[in-house]
C-alpha cells in the first residue's frame, strides 16, 4: 500500500475532490481573477472604510474632566436641565421633551401650559409670585 506522502497524484486527487464538493472556484488561484480595475475598487473601498472608522473614533473619543473620562460628544451637547419657570433641576427624560418643545419642565407644563399652548407660545409666563 502506498503512503499518501509518496503518492505523486495525491494533490491532484484532493483538488478534484474539493472541486467536486465545493465547485471549481474553490481550487482556483485568487490572483487569476484579479485585475487593475478590481484593485482600484478595493483601494477605494479601503479609503471609505478608513474614513468611517476615523469619524467613529472621533465620536467616541474620551476627554478627562476632573479626573473622569467623559465622552467628548457629551461635552459638546448643550442640555437644558434647569427649568426657566420654576428653576428646578431635573434629570428626567420626560422633562427633556417638555424643555425642548415648551421651554419648561413637566410639572410646569401640567400646571401652566396644558390646554393653553397658544398662550404659552405667544410668550405668556407666570409671575414669580404665582409659582
Amino acid at each position: 500500500m502506498k503512503s499518501k506522502i509518496k503518492d505523486p497524484h495525491y494533490v491532484v486527487r484532493v483538488e478534484k475532490a474539493i472541486s467536486k464538493k465545493y465547485g471549481h472556484e474553490a481550487i482556483q488561484n485568487p490572483h487569476s481573477n484579479w485585475s487593475d480595475d478590481k484593485e482600484e475598487e478595493y483601494k477605494r473601498q479601503l479609503s471609505v472604510i478608513r474614513l468611517k472608522e476615523d469619524t467613529f473614533v472621533q465620536k467616541v473619543e474620551k476627554v478627562e474632566v476632573d479626573g473622569i473620562l467623559v465622552n467628548k460628544k457629551l461635552l459638546t451637547k448643550e442640555q437644558k436641565r434647569i427649568c426657566p419657570v420654576c428653576e428646578s433641576f431635573s434629570f428626567s427624560i420626560q422633562d427633556d421633551m417638555y424643555m425642548t418643545k415648551f421651554d419648561c419642565c413637566r410639572n410646569c407644563y401640567i400646571r401652566w401650559v396644558e390646554g393653553r399652548e397658544q398662550r404659552w407660545t405667544k410668550g405668556w409666563r407666570p409671575n414669580k409670585g404665582e409659582i
